[in-house]
This record gives structure tokens, sequence and C-alpha cells, in this order.
């Protein structure tokens, strides 16, 4: 039965468990990740995140209370400056345990346990991803933008070509009707004359 079992006591007493936890959470500090099993990940997890918490703010209390735990100057030094600096922004979650598989002597279940901020790999990945992102939302953007002017300037020439036609068309039918009252005009000259003519020939043969 598991009654009252709240913290995995890894099969160590309580002073042997403290001092292996504190080892082990100095050397994630200096190394940034280390390999060990899933148990112990688990254990040094809820050890040090809350650590890495008070180091957020820099006090003295702060620095007293984390030094009770790690027993060790040069870890407190680093989790103040350096992995402070970079979990400032972080509300949790500090860590990552992720399985590599199991041991060969005793098909114990193996990990890597690290500082997530540490991992640069892993996160310029992950900020490129999101860049390249909004590259591809942003050029589709600006390709609709592009196309739309170019569809409305497409519009606009059969539009411009349209009106020439049209001016095309008129422009004859404007001369034809520049030339219908000149020939009217001719008409009415001629028969002018020709009634003329006749009035003379009438006076003659009188």
């Amino acid at each position: 039965m598991r009654h009252g079992k709240k913290i995995n006591h890894l099969g160590r007493t309580a002073s042997h468990r403290k001092a292996m936890l504190s080892n082990m959470a100095n050397s994630l500090i200096e190394h940034k990740r280390i390999n060990t099993t899933v148990a112990k990940a688990k254990a040094l997890k809820l050890f040090v995140e809350p650590l890495i918490t008070k180091a957020k703010s820099d006090t003295t209390h702060n620095r007293r209370v984390v030094f009770s735990y790690l027993r060790n100057k040069n870890s407190v030094t680093e989790l103040f400056r350096e992995v402070a600096a970079k979990v400032g922004d972080r509300p949790g979650g500090y860590t990552r345990i992720i399985k590599t598989g199991t041991r060969l002597g005793d098909n114990a279940e193996m990990c890597m346990i690290e500082l997530v901020d540490f991992n640069e790999i892993y996160t310029n990945a992950k900020k490129e991803a999101k860049k390249s992102r909004r590259r591809r939302g942003g050029a589709k953007k600006e390709t609709a933008s592009a196309a739309a002017p170019a569809a409305e300037v497409k519009e606009e020439a059969p539009a411009a070509e349209a009106v020439e036609e049209t001016k095309a068309e008129e422009a004859p039918v404007e001369e034809a009707k520049a030339e219908a009252p000149a020939a009217e005009e001719t008409k009415a000259e001629d028969t002018t004359a020709e009634e003329a003519k006749e009035d003379d020939e009438s006076k003659k043969g009188e």
C-alpha cells in the first residue's frame, strides 16, 4: 500500500537523501544538465525549483536559506547571478526531464534533467519557428496587397481601352454628321443655279 507516501525515499535515509539531492542540485546549477534516473530527477525537480524561485529576489535572507540547502558558496553565487538572470521572466517550470531509455545493468529508466532557459538550441529553434510563421503570414498579406493594386490596374486598363474604342466609333459618325450639312448646302446651291438658268431661258423665249 501507498498510505502516507508523499515523497519518494529513494531507498535512502533522510540524511543520505538530502545530501544526495544537494550534490545533484549543485551539479545541475554548475553544468546546466545532468543524466540520472527518472525517480531521482523527479525528486531533484521538487528540491531545486523552490530554490530557483528564491534566487529571483536577491536578498541576504534568501541567500542564507538557499545556502542551507546547497552548502556550496560557488553554486549559490552562480544561482543568484547567472540562473536568476535567465529565469527572471519565467513563472515556474525551470527544469525539463527528457527520457533517454533504460540502463544496461538493471534496466532502470534513465533521463536527462536540464535547466530550460540554458538549452539554446531548443529555444532558438522555437523562436525561428515563430518568426517564420509570422513571415509567412506577412508575406501572404504583402502578396495580397500587391495583387490588389495590380488587379485594379488591370481592371482600369480594359476600361480605358473601351473608352478609346467608343471614341473611335463616335469619330466617323461625327464626321458623317459634319459632311451631311455640307452636302445639303451644295445641293441647295445646285438647285438655285438650275432655277436661275430656267428663268433666263424663259426670259429669252419671251
